[in-house]
């Protein structure tokens, strides 16, 4: 009866629109790795990840008396004429995930409606539980690749052979004994990073800013998809040119992974596309007004990155772009009011045109400029 229980909540979750559908006991732990990671400083200034650390390393912590986990995987695998095409000139590249609504809001109602599942099946043993959709104290990955999943790639990521690269992850708590699903293949001591990678390493070789030190191991403070979108000060001068057209997010390394050559299309019950953000030229994004940003962006997770976040990235962009069309607008934002945008401004001016005419073009703005971090700009430019 009980493998019959489970089969059935399986076909419901599936019906619910999760696309993996996998359950893993929550013994022994897995993220081993987490504490060395922590300790090296490679969580850049995500300290939420610190504060967490024993709760991510010890579900009982979470969920006292949790004994397996539901793992849960959206596709958001992009079809074939969209794989690996760089953004047309004069626009910008945003991670393929921000092109929706903000998952976070499409998959959670999905998950409540798990959580009532759990109580409907298994009655009163189903009425404590935990889900998170990548805001809660759960290593998802981890827990995933113990499910079979997929394995940990040496990007880091999820690898599924089903979906990819392109998995939004989820995950269930809950005081139920699940029968395990096995992982795709066993591996002595836990994770074993890239266990179907072989000797490929084209992510290791593609990442922009050599974020990936190591298989496996992400130095956030390198990496694009930090500085653009969790990093709330000032990108780091050395990393600006490894940037490139990316304003929101990076997928070079999930791109190049040789494994999505087999991702199925996901049925996107849980996704809501969003029009018209890839659209978006440089121009557009270098003249946005607070309303303009709010009318753009509204619902999906780029507003997490705000106005002023956004405008920084997009004039590290324009200043990789060689389109030297875009001054005018760089000089404008020259004199913006956060000092944040001005010193990426003043960064791209002297990326786009000589020394000689990038002074001339912003001597009205350095005249006025009192800010010690932007005038840091001009003088690294001198």
């Amino acid at each position: 009866m009980s493998g019959a229980r489970q089969a059935e909540l399986r076909r419901r979750l599936h019906a619910l629109g999760f696309d993996a559908v996998n359950f893993t006991a929550l013994t022994p732990p897995v993220g081993g790795g987490l504490r060395a990671w922590l300790a090296a400083g490679l969580q850049a200034d995500m300290h939420w990840i610190e504060r967490a650390a024993e709760k991510r390393l010890d579900p009982q912590l979470v969920l006292p008396g949790a004994r397996s986990a539901i793992l849960l995987g959206v596709s958001y695998a992009p079809d074939e004429r969209a794989r690996s095409v760089p953004p047309p000139a004069g626009r910008a590249a945003w991670a393929r995930y921000a092109l929706h609504a903000d998952y976070h809001d499409t998959i959670k109602p999905a998950l409540a409606a798990a959580g009532r599942l759990l109580e409907e099946l298994y009655a009163a043993a189903g009425t404590d539980y935990r889900y998170y959709v990548d805001t809660g104290p759960v290593l998802e990955r981890g827990w995933a690749e113990r499910a079979g999943l997929g394995f940990i790639g040496k990007n880091a990521m999820l690898v599924s052979r089903a979906h990819g690269n392109w998995l939004l992850l989820a995950a269930v708590l809950t005081r139920i004994e699940l029968v395990p699903d096995e992982p795709l293949r066993p591996a002595e001591g836990g994770s074993r990073v890239g266990l179907l990678c072989g000797r490929c390493t084209r992510c290791l070789d593609a990442c922009p800013t050599q974020a990936l030190t190591a298989p496996g191991v992400v130095d956030a403070r390198r990496c694009i998809s930090y500085q653009t979108i969790e990093n709330k000060g000032a990108i780091p001068r050395g990393l600006r040119p490894g940037i490139g057209a990316h304003v929101y997010g990076c997928d070079v390394c999930l791109e190049v992974c040789p494994w999505n050559r087999f991702a199925q299309a996901g049925r996107r019950m849980l996704l809501a596309a969003r029009d018209g953000i890839a659209e978006l030229t440089l121009a557009e994004l270098l003249a946005l007004t607070p309303a303009r940003f709010a009318e753009a962006f509204r619902g999906t997770p780029i507003k997490r990155t705000k106005l002023g976040g956004i405008l920084r990235n997009a004039c590290v962009v324009a200043g990789n772009s060689g389109d030297e069309s875009l001054l005018p607008a760089l000089v404008r934002l020259a004199g913006h009011e956060l000092p944040l945008v001005r010193a990426h401004a003043v960064w791209a001016v002297f990326r786009l045109t000589p020394k000689d005419r990038a002074d001339e073009w912003l001597r009205a703005a350095r005249a006025a400029e009192t800010d010690a971090s932007v005038l840091a700009e001009y003088a690294a430019e001198a």
